[in-house]
């Protein structure tokens, strides 16, 4: 993940490479005026602060934050973390960032490692069921491991056997089929947007868990196969993803405005649940309402054929 074209992606991440990236971004876009500095001239050979400005602002010597610049957060404290942070004014989720970072930079392990595979409890299964608008389960690599009906019927592209999303057998995933299938690009009406934020929600848990195999080989891929991935992933935005709305036009039911809000369950291994709402006494909310129907008849057929064809809590 450290190479900015992406061509390393899938190797061990390069901590040193993460943070001199991030941190001569985040630099590279303040200027002066924006940090409160006196500006001495016009020749300034670089867009934003100097190193040395950077570290006048977080009351570290320069020779401190330029070794910090060049990749090395072993043994930064907290203290000097914050100051960091609001002298590059950080918002929360760059913050979170640059800590996950020094965090991964202070742990002994260097190896890529296996997730195990992820199971939904039998619980929160039920609690999918329950919920009468779209909702899935995600993890941190955007793997789809649960939805309900509704949820399967809003994001059905997703649940169409397309052999170029993935291997037989592994669960949809939303990056991949946001770069990768050009459904996506007809699904998402500001499908830019969506991108983008799919991208800084993959870059934040790089920084989080940069050992991931499954996460780094699956940032390689999209590295490899998608320019528009690869660019925005050397940008290092990151973003935390706890509510976001989005217009998506459905096949069935038309033009859609959703909210979706994130429930995180802090007891299943970052697993979370993902639940779209509507206005109420909107078009939206009507169209939604179509989509149950419709739902609810298709499914009805369905198992008055075949009774397996359906089951509470669906696991892909």
């Amino acid at each position: 993940m450290a190479d900015q074209t992406g061509r390393d992606a899938s190797k061990r991440v390069d901590n040193r490479a993460e943070v001199r990236d991030f941190l001569t971004s985040r630099r590279a876009r303040i200027t002066p005026a924006q940090a409160g500095l006196p500006l001495y001239g016009t020749n300034r050979r670089v867009a934003g602060l100097r190193r040395e400005e950077v570290a006048m602002l977080a009351g570290v010597s320069t020779d401190y934050y330029t070794r910090l610049e060049r990749g090395n957060l072993t043994g930064a404290s907290e203290s000097v973390l914050e100051a960091l942070a609001t002298a590059l004014k950080l918002d929360e989720s760059e913050r979170t960032h640059l800590f996950d970072l020094a965090r991964a930079a202070n742990t002994g392990s260097r190896q890529r490692r296996t997730t195990p595979r992820q199971q939904v409890r039998e619980g929160v299964l039920r609690i999918l069921d329950t919920i009468g608008a779209p909702a899935y389960v995600r993890n941190n690599r955007l793997d789809l491991l649960a939805v309900n009906r509704l949820g399967r019927a809003l994001l059905t592209d997703l649940y169409r056997v397309d052999a170029s999303l993935g291997s037989s057998g592994s669960p949809p995933n939303l990056a991949r089929y946001m770069f990768l299938d050009d459904r996506s690009r007809d699904f998402y009406v500001d499908w830019t947007a969506v991108a983008r934020d799919t991208v800084s929600a993959l870059r934040i848990e790089a920084g989080r868990n940069p050992y991931d195999r499954g996460l780094t080989d699956l940032v390689g891929e999209l590295s490899t196969r998608s320019e528009e991935f690869r660019i925005w992933w050397a940008s290092h935005n990151v973003r935390l993803h706890r509510t976001s709305t989005k217009v998506m036009h459905h096949p069935v039911v038309g033009e859609l405005e959703l909210t979706g809000e994130a429930l995180a369950l802090p007891g299943d291994g970052g697993l979370t649940i993902i639940t779209y709402t509507v206005a109420p006494h909107s078009a939206s909310e009507q169209a939604l309402d179509f989509l149950a129907s419709w739902t609810s008849q298709t499914v009805a057929r369905a198992e008055a054929s075949d009774p397996a064809a359906s089951e509470p809590g669906t696991a892909p």
